[in-house]
């Protein structure tokens, strides 16, 4: 029963005591932000971290250069490492930051199917600029760390204690043979929510790997393979590793598991490989580790024809394989590709923007497939892994863009006037106000399967039943062409009541304002 004024409770949240602590803090906080700045407000809060963390920065700065934007254009970055954390089995996941901002985290995973909890450690400006915060986390951890539910704890900061410094570094590394991970993962250091990914997959490789050179590791809970693999960098559709584990067999190959792992002891198998292959090639921490373990990696993706044939050369190199057994495998793979292309054409104009990683590859999937793709946008950053790729698109005519804005995916899809939009959520929107089918990037494109035989015409239904559609977008647009913008938004029951006096009144005054800027500029 409730009363007006009473919070309504759905669980027994609100009577979990908060975890406190009296213990004297290890490093207290230089810098408390102002309240209410987020990812999204400007510089103050990178300001305060440079103060508080500069090694920090500077590291996040090194392995995620921003573009022309500073800050995310999509949702909290955070996302990215939560949700790696939460897929993976006996792990647990602390959040330190807003409450506002630990709420949407939790919202969006659960969204997304996230079956467990999340931890939260709440603070104050007291506990914040004390030090308070940082030993309230440390006893959070040492009350989680059960070996028999276990084998690791993140802890990942928020904006709001990155910028104040809240040092998990100092976190013990391991309590009761529980790994304990902390991680920074602010919106104003980390651009996308796919290189949050990273930031997480980098930091438990490299805990692994310090673990192997340390001394003997548990094998892998699932089964291993005689054979040498190529370890898998990037998540992809599931069908995606079993294709590409049957074009390496004619090799002698397998492949491994892929990173980010669903369990802590697949990081070791992940290590423990000939070759890496970069199929999403903005995991630099990840890469980085790898390359610390001595492995080659290996850019691009076995997409489409050109993609395969040249995919499977790289390997044989990487491996040291005859140029007999590459062909043989190539031979085995290639013909049923061009097939495949040539049996589900896609005939029109396509723009291709996201943020996921896979941009460039599925951009070559759909040229081959016979579509005419002038631009692609990511809002991932150039690195070495993709050079092949955006080559290869180069020389088809295509504009590649990196760390591409909203502003520039709208512009190219402006200026091209596809007959088909691929891209986020905000590019969907605005090709459908145009009349233009549009299509979701996430949802619809990228979880299908992309590599050798069974990627080649795996995009043709959508893409074509999409582009087919452009009749009765048209006919939409007739329909409702002027609804919901200016002086017809909201609901009316006759005409507005237009004064085109007051406006005149108000852009004077807009007008001068301008010019009284003008002014100030030009002093």
């Amino acid at each position: 029963m409730t009363r007006e004024g009473f919070e309504v409770g759905y669980d027994d949240s609100g009577e979990v005591a908060v975890i406190r602590s009296e213990a004297p803090a290890e490093a207290a906080a230089p810098v408390a932000p102002e309240d209410g700045l987020g990812c999204h407000s400007g510089s103050e809060m990178e300001k305060a971290a440079d103060m508080a963390a500069p090694d920090l920065m500077a590291k996040l700065r090194a392995d995620y250069p921003t573009g022309p934007h500073d800050k995310p254009q999509s949702m909290c970055p955070a996302f990215g490492s939560l949700r790696v954390g939460l897929r993976m089995k006996r792990v647990a996941t602390v959040l330190s930051g807003s409450a506002c901002c630990v709420y949407g985290l939790t919202f969006v995973s659960h969204f997304y199917g996230a079956r467990r909890s999340v931890g939260y450690v709440p603070f104050n400006s007291e506990t914040l600029v004390t030090g308070k915060l940082f030993e309230d986390i440390r006893e959070a951890v040492h009350d989680l760390a059960d070996p028999d539910r276990y084998d690791a704890v993140v802890v990942t900061n928020l904006c709001v204690p990155t910028a104040s410094g809240v040092p998990l570094r100092l976190l013990p590394d391991e309590i009761n043979g529980v790994r304990i991970i902390g991680i920074d993962v602010p919106g104003f250091g980390i651009p996308t929510h796919a290189e949050a990914k990273d930031v997480l997959a980098g930091a438990m490789l490299k805990y692994a790997r310090e673990e192997a050179m340390a001394g003997p590791v548990p094998r892998p809970v699932s089964k291993t393979d005689d054979r040498p693999t190529v370890t898998l960098l990037g998540e992809m559709f599931p069908a995606d590793p079993m294709m590409i584990g049957a074009m390496l067999a004619p090799l002698g190959l397998a492949a491994g598991p892929v990173v980010p792992t669903r369990e802590w002891r697949e990081l070791y198998a992940a290590l423990d490989c000939g070759a890496v292959a970069a199929i999403h090639p903005f995991y630099t921490a990840s890469v980085r580790e790898f390359q610390t373990a001595g492995r080659p990696i290996i850019g691009s993706a076995p997409v489409g024809h050109d993609g395969t044939a040249d995919w499977l050369a790289a390997i044989g190199e990487a491996f040291g394989l005859s140029a007999d057994v590459v062909g043989a495998a190539q031979n085995a793979f290639l013909p049923a590709i061009k097939a495949a292309l040539a049996a589900k054409p896609i005939n029109g104009r396509i723009t291709l923007s996201g943020y996921e990683g896979s941009e460039l590859l599925v951009a070559r999937l759909l040229i081959e497939s016979g579509a005419d793709v002038p631009y692609v946008g990511t809002a991932c950053p150039k690195t070495p892994w993709s050079a092949a790729d955006a080559e290869w698109l180069a020389a088809k005519g295509v504009t590649v863009k990196y760390r591409a804005s909203l502003e520039d995916d709208l512009a190219a899809m402006e200026n091209f006037r596809p007959d088909l939009a691929i891209g986020t959520t905000p590019v969907v929107q605005k090709a459908k106000e145009m009349a233009l089918p549009g299509l979701y990037f996430t949802n619809l494109i990228s979880a299908r399967p992309l590599m050798g035989p069974a990627g080649a015409g795996s995009l043709a239904e959508v893409v074509n039943a999409a582009i087919a559609g452009k009749a009765r977008m048209d006919s939409m647009k007739a329909f409702f062409d002027g609804v919901g913008h200016g002086d017809t938004a909201g609901v009316w029951e006759g005409s507005p009541n237009l004064r085109p006096d007051f406006r005149a009144q108000h852009q004077k005054k807009l007008d001068k304002q301008a010019r009284a800027k003008a002014a100030e500029q030009m002093i």
